[in-house]
């Protein structure tokens, strides 16, 4: 090889170098400047932006879902702040290196194939039969919702056309945009909502899915014509766009619908959805897609109603907003928030007055949907109550209000200005939905959750929440429920608690996601010949729900499966652990204080000790080691603290068949004539059911590996862990009690 090199190397003529001025200077200066040019290659660059931008979504989609809201604000105030308004202005030079204005058509395509994969996902969860079941109530609300904001919203085109719209664009477009961007609801993220707020399962949560359905699809037709009259500049004019958008929606319903019914009734599960069948479906999204975009109706309405019209059967649409909604929620989404970021100029709003333009906007924008929906659900005879939550609701624009704010400003109907102030309006009436809620809810609280006699009996009984995530810790987490009340069940209750992320759900699957993840407990339960309540709960902070739930469900136990850092005995663990504390108001005034180390050894995860701190009810942390049967317990007592452990124990003797050692490390029980009578009482009852033991006797060949559960409190856990007992690496599953 080296010969032939050295033989061709003669063959050279003259060659120029890949990067300009490469052959002058030493070979490090030839380095740096090729290294140059590789970071400023326009590939390079995209990667980069695309880093940062998944990057700063995350930070800021967890900040909000700490404080209640969508994490798709965070997602578009993430965009706002890698705009002009905020690094633009401030880090200038960081801002034209990393969103050079050349790059900005790439990243533009590209959040519109995330838009159009988006749009894909959501007419899929649209669910048709939804319009049929409640098509009365519905309809008036939603198309009530749709008819007064977009009358407010031309007045106010009227107003501020000769000031704001800009130049060489008609009235009549820049009315029908202001009036439909006023009209749009983010079905999407109102169907998250209503998930997180535990509404679903409610009669006025299925009223205003449905509204939302019926909102979206009756937007995104209006939509499609506003686009061609634009596009067309006349009423006339547009006519035959409107025309060929019919016969192309006919053609879609009527052709293509029923050829995709048949291949979906065929492929309907995981293992027929081959890649030749996922290639047929995408190949008609982009073909929709292309069709609607040659039309002049925008490639968005092509991709929303491709997803309309895919095969009805739930499993099999479950399986495909699978393949897709990762890619276009988590990688090509929030590149489409910041394009909006991008251009969004807050700084143009430099003047009060324009502000006040801004603040009108909202105003319009709340009363056309807030009031106009509150107001046409109360005349179909809903609740003063249900009817401010259906306003609510469909007050929230969310992501589908900035699709549509794009789409005026890539037609040129929307100037920077106006396009900034609708930009914050969607912004203000997404995150006013969960105040609202909360504050509809104070004022007018559920009916439903007035105390009853029938209520009162119930708090008699002694009731379990059993948390779990994964549903097969359920069943075993049941046995250990079971163990206490196996024999008076008749005054006790055990409720199933299943909480999930509401963003991994959609409005189709939550139902089909319930039944799988009760599925495994309820059989368990059929077995036990133990009735149980089941309890599901979509929401965005998974701890504060089971907090929530714990302290306001009358409990008298709350068992939690506990879950070990993957950081845990590492470095990185313990700078994720400062990390959290400074996440964590709570936790870093207990530092400050001296209440907590600052980088504490645990056994515990953040999200247990958190359940733990909060909790007002007692807490059973479980740790499963392959638990089968409940029949040998032994309980370490190293603390008077630990005599509430005998109202467990006695607990276990009377509703199981478990005998009961307990192991007096530190002759604690030997020691307290109390607890050793309250001991002798219950082995008097059941006698050779309870046993006291030091230590040694624990530790005799055999006697460790017999056991199958330790009970013990939690705080002699923690010593016990400092003191690093050794045969605590031995023990069997565990259920560490917190009072």
């Amino acid at each position: 090889m080296y010969f032939i090199v050295l033989q061709g190397s003669a063959l050279d003529k003259d060659v120029a170098p890949l990067v300009p001025g490469q052959n002058s200077g030493s070979a490090w200066s030839q380095f740096l400047e090729t290294l140059s040019h590789q970071v400023g290659h326009p590939l390079a660059i995209l990667l980069l932006q695309i880093i940062t931008i998944i990057a700063v979504a995350r930070v800021f989609s967890f900040l909000c879902k700490k404080i209640g809201q969508p994490t798709v604000i965070g997602e578009i105030a993430a965009g706002i702040l890698l705009g002009p308004s905020f690094v633009g202005m401030y880090f200038p030079e960081y801002s034209a290196f990393l969103f050079p204005v050349e790059s900005l058509g790439n990243l533009q395509f590209l959040s519109q194939i995330g838009l159009i994969l988006f749009m894909f996902v959501v007419g899929m969860e649209l669910d048709i039969s939804l319009l049929r079941n409640q098509a009365n109530d519905a309809i008036v609300i939603s198309h009530a919702g749709i008819f007064f904001p977009f009358t407010l919203g031309m007045g106010l085109a009227y107003f501020i056309f000769p000031q704001f719209a800009p130049a060489q664009i008609p009235f009549l477009s820049f009315a029908l945009f202001l009036g439909i961007a006023m009209s749009i609801t983010a079905f999407p993220v109102l169907a998250r909502i209503v998930q997180e707020k535990g509404l679903s399962r409610t009669k006025v949560g299925a009223i205003v899915i449905t509204c939302a359905a019926a909102d979206d699809v009756t937007a995104w037709c209006l939509l499609a014509a506003v686009i061609a009259i634009v596009k067309a500049g006349s009423i006339l004019s547009a006519f035959y766009t409107i025309l060929l958008a019919t016969v192309y929606v006919l053609a879609m319903l009527k052709i293509v619908m029923p050829f995709l019914k048949r291949i979906g009734d065929l492929y309907a599960n995981r293992e027929g959805l081959s890649r030749p069948i996922v290639a047929v479906f995408f190949l008609t999204l982009l073909l929709s897609s292309y069709a609607t975009e040659v039309i002049g109706i925008h490639a968005l309405f092509g991709a929303f109603m491709a997803g309309v019209i895919m095969p009805a059967n739930v499993h099999f649409r479950n399986l495909f907003i699978e393949k897709v909604e990762d890619v276009s929620l988590v990688l090509l989404l929030p590149l489409f928030f910041v394009f909006t970021g991008l251009r969004t100029q807050i700084g143009l709003l430099n003047d009060p007055e324009l502000w006040k333009i801004c603040l009108l906007i909202i105003a319009v924008a709340v009363t056309g949907k807030f009031i106009g929906g509150a107001l046409s659900a109360r005349f179909v005879n809903q609740s003063w109550r249900d009817s401010l939550i259906i306003g609510a609701l469909m007050n929230t624009r969310g992501l589908m209000e900035l699709v549509v704010l794009n789409i005026g400003y890539d037609l040129g109907v929307l100037s920077p200005e106006i396009f900034a102030m609708m930009v914050i309006m969607a912004l203000a009436t997404t995150i006013m939905t969960g105040p609202a809620l909360d504050l509809i809810n104070r004022f007018f609280p559920d009916p439903r959750l007035e105390i009853t006699p029938e209520i009162l009996e119930e708090r008699k009984k002694y009731n379990i929440l059993i948390s779990f995530g994964n549903p097969k810790s359920g069943p075993t987490m049941l046995q250990v429920a079971n163990s206490l009340i196996q024999n008076s069940t008749q005054h006790a209750d055990v409720t199933a608690l299943h909480l999930t992320l509401g963003n991994e759900l959609t409005p189709l699957n939550t139902e089909e996601y319930e039944r799988e993840s009760f599925h495994p407990i309820q059989l368990e339960a059929q077995k036990l010949q133990l009735p149980i309540k089941t309890l599901f709960i979509p929401t965005q902070d998974v701890d504060k729900e089971i907090i929530n739930a714990a302290n306001s469900g009358d409990y008298d136990l709350t068992i939690i499966g506990m879950g070990q850092s993957i950081f845990e005995g590492t470095l990185l663990g313990e700078v994720l652990g400062f990390t959290s504390k400074i996440m964590n108001p709570a936790r870093l005034y207990d530092t400050l204080t001296g209440k907590e180390k600052l980088f504490e050894q645990s056994p515990f995860d953040e999200r247990i000790r958190q359940i733990t701190q909060s909790s007002k009810t007692p807490i059973g942390i479980f740790i499963n080691k392959n638990l089968q049967q409940i029949e040998q317990v032994f309980v370490p007592v190293i603390s008077i603290s630990d005599s509430m452990l005998l109202f467990y124990i006695q607990k276990l003797i009377q509703n199981s068949h478990a005998h009961v050692m307990l192991v007096d490390l530190h002759k604690v029980i030997s020691q307290n004539p109390e607890i050793l009578a309250a001991v002798h009482a219950i082995q008097l009852i059941s006698p050779q059911r309870l046993s006291i033991v030091d230590e040694s006797a624990l530790l005799k060949s055999g006697v460790l590996p017999k056991q199958d559960l330790m009970l013990l409190s939690l705080d002699s856990w923690k010593k016990m862990v400092l003191e690093e007992y050794s045969w605590l690496a031995q023990t069997p599953s565990t259920l560490l009690i917190k009072p």
